[in-house]
């Protein structure tokens, strides 16, 4: 989970401190209807390299859409700890190890 959070902290920075090339600060610059686009189309890229068998692929695919909604939650102001909660609410798995309590 430290992992993801770093990461989120980066794309947040990128949002605070543009920096002249990034792609992350291009999507921030294009807005959420970018955004939503790219979430969407790697979406689909994941249902079609797990639907093909390809874990490899998958796994490339899913860390591309994790990346993008990463980006979707910071520009709409939404934490990884704010998921986690939401997660633990509903009871999706023991809400102590979700929370790292």
């Amino acid at each position: 989970m430290q992992e993801l959070n770093a990461l989120y902290d980066i794309v947040k920075e990128r949002k605070n401190s543009p920096m002249e090339g990034s792609y992350t600060c291009y999507l921030f610059e294009q807005g959420l209807d970018k955004i939503l686009k790219k979430v969407a189309e790697e979406s689909g890229e994941v249902i079609i390299a797990a639907k093909n068998g390809k874990n490899e692929d998958t796994e490339n695919e899913i860390c591309d859409l994790l990346y993008h909604l990463l980006v979707l939650m910071t520009e709409m102001g939404i934490t990884p700890g704010e998921i986690l909660s939401q997660l633990a609410g509903r009871h999706v798995v023991d809400a102590k190890s979700i929370l790292g309590i």
